[in-house]
């Protein structure tokens, strides 16, 4: 299917890629922090969904087309952007489910759709990302053997990655949550988790 040395470039490669900081590694350090880990898996789902989704796309050339449509990905950043605002408003009031409850007021925390939900339109509504599989995918693809096999392995491989590198940033988030924890200051919590929310969207949004 696929050579022992061009996965020997690949792995290291999108590893170096998938650690660095971006919207989906924020948002699961941001949802670690404020969800925990284990709920954070439901938001990981999702974002494994877009990315497999788009690296598939981008795989098979339709990235080439959605990029001729940029009207396509201003409508979804400007919407996922403003979710993404506004739960990080709640969140650095100390509002919605997706802000650290205090222990007198816990109120129900997201649902796994809304989590679900989040990360895949986080994943899909990127153009950077779509961008990125267009330019990263081909030059690992052997047009001497079946596509199909090769493309499959090589998005098994990044959202294995993906997958990783998320459950180390929302580890993180949770660790920043316990120290913060210990000295009752959920509230400041809430803002920095609310902060780095608007953050992610404006990124979305803007970027």
């Amino acid at each position: 299917m696929m050579s022992w040395a061009t996965l020997s470039v690949f792995v290291p490669t999108f590893l170096f890629v998938s650690l660095t900081p971006g919207m989906c590694m924020t948002l699961a350090m941001v949802l670690g922090m404020t969800q925990g880990v284990k709920r954070t898996l439901w938001m990981m789902i999702g974002e494994l969904l877009g990315v497999g989704f788009v690296a598939a796309a981008a795989g098979a050339g339709v990235a080439a087309l959605m990029l001729r449509q940029p009207d396509l990905f201003v409508l979804f950043k400007w919407v996922g952007g403003a979710y993404l605002g506004y739960l990080g408003i709640m969140m650095w009031r100390s509002r919605g489910r997706m802000a650290i409850p205090s222990e007198l007021d816990a109120g129900p925390p997201a649902s796994r759709l809304q989590l679900a939900m989040q990360g895949f339109v986080t994943a899909v509504a990127n153009p950077k990302g779509w961008a990125f599989f267009m330019v990263l995918l081909p030059p690992f693809l052997d047009s001497s053997r079946p596509l199909p096999g090769q493309l499959s392995l090589l998005i098994a491989v990044i959202l294995t990655i993906e997958f990783a590198s998320m459950l180390v940033y929302a580890t993180g988030g949770k660790t920043l949550r316990n120290v913060l924890g210990k000295s009752g200051n959920v509230r400041l919590l809430n803002r920095i988790a609310g902060t780095l929310m608007i953050g992610v969207g404006l990124w979305l949004a803007l970027g």
